[in-house]
């Protein structure tokens, strides 16, 4: 059975399977919805039910409380239709998004790569006559056996790269789904994911219009992303400055360095900065030391004014970042981010996984 859901905003009316959420619905009807953890926890989602009836599902009491949903809000990540519904929204407006519907796709793992001791690369090429079409900066929710919520995990390749696409999986200590990934997970073995998810992209409109450089602060697996944007805008040709500074604990955690080495050898416009916060003093490590925010401010001298930031790591390297950012006189209107939060971290923050600030 299904019921329809109109948007008030846009006047876009969807048909909604029974049980299906209706930010799901938005999603794969190429409707952006603010949204984060997608667990209920977060509040990112909250929307206002104008007309018809929905089940709250696993909305927790302090995303939304009793007396919020007596006044007819809901959390779109987790309601449910009970009746044909009309909401109230809020509809991002981002000229340089694409909205692409989210889709359900399969494949077979065709590589896989120690990156480093934590960090895995994982190949997927998509089954015959599959092709995903995203933003560079979007990830893909994968289906992981035995564990109901699907895991994001961002794409690493260039959109160019539809038929096969690139993740890079850090091992989470005590998480069930980076364990299986790093350990039981196999080459030809079928994977099946959806996507494309996300709203951290380049605003590349700005930066033609105001010819405003690139900087990428990036940590970690959050590499990711910021990859995926360099790969595409230097396949553009793309002119403008683009600065990566990239931060990991030790050489043997840093990783795709001799890639971003050689694109930066290649391409004058792209400076590439690596910073390593442990590695030992006697190791031969000429380059920069201490964390990405510290290596940004000393490489810009704490001058950010004039261009436009994307930050994608975990949250405590992205809090600092954008205190240095801030201090350096760029302020949040050209900052945006990509927070890595595991699923134990998601009650714990309340910032949007994969949104700007």
């Amino acid at each position: 059975m299904s019921y329809q859901l109109t948007i008030e905003s846009t006047g876009q009316v969807l048909d909604v399977e029974d049980g299906q959420t209706i930010l799901d619905a938005a999603l794969r009807a190429g409707i952006y919805l603010p949204h984060a953890c997608c667990h209920g926890l977060c509040a990112t989602c909250k929307i206002d039910v104008t007309d018809g009836e929905v089940d709250h599902g696993a909305a927790s009491n302090f995303a939304l409380m009793d007396y919020e949903r007596e006044e007819g809000k809901a959390l779109a990540c987790c309601a449910t239709l009970e009746s044909d519904v009309t909401i109230n929204a809020e509809i991002d407006d981002e000229p340089d998004a694409r909205n692409l519907p989210v889709h359900d796709y399969s494949g077979t793992v065709s590589r896989i790569v120690d990156l480093t001791p934590t960090i895995k690369g994982i190949w997927i090429k998509l089954d015959a006559g599959q092709s995903l079409d995203f933003q560079a900066g979007q990830y893909v929710n994968l289906v992981v056996p035995g564990e109901a919520q699907r895991r994001a995990f961002s794409i690493a390749s260039a959109p160019s790269a539809r038929g096969e696409i690139e993740l890079n999986i850090r091992r989470v200590p005590g998480g069930r789904a980076t364990a299986w990934i790093h350990d039981e997970l196999k080459v030809g073995d079928a994977l099946r994911f959806a996507g494309p998810y996300g709203r951290f992209f380049v605003r590349q409109t700005q930066h033609v219009a105001a010819q405003l450089p690139y900087l990428f602060l990036a940590g970690g697996s959050g590499l990711s992303s910021p990859r995926s944007m360099i790969l595409d805008l230097l396949a553009q040709g793309i002119r403008l400055p683009i600065t990566l500074v990239n931060g990991a604990r030790s050489q043997a955690e840093l990783y795709h360095h001799d890639e971003f080495t050689a694109l930066a050898a290649q391409h004058p416009q792209f400076d590439y900065v690596p910073v390593l916060s442990n590695e030992p003093e006697d190791s031969g490590w000429t380059g920069a030391r201490g964390f990405v925010h510290d290596a940004a401010k000393a490489h810009f001298s704490n001058d950010f004014r004039g261009r436009k930031a994307y930050l994608c790591g975990p949250p405590l390297m992205i809090d600092a970042c954008i205190n240095t950012l801030m201090q350096g006189r760029l302020f949040e209107r050209d900052i945006y981010t990509e927070k890595f939060i595991s699923a134990a971290d998601a009650q714990q923050v309340r910032s949007p996984l994969f949104r700007k600030l």
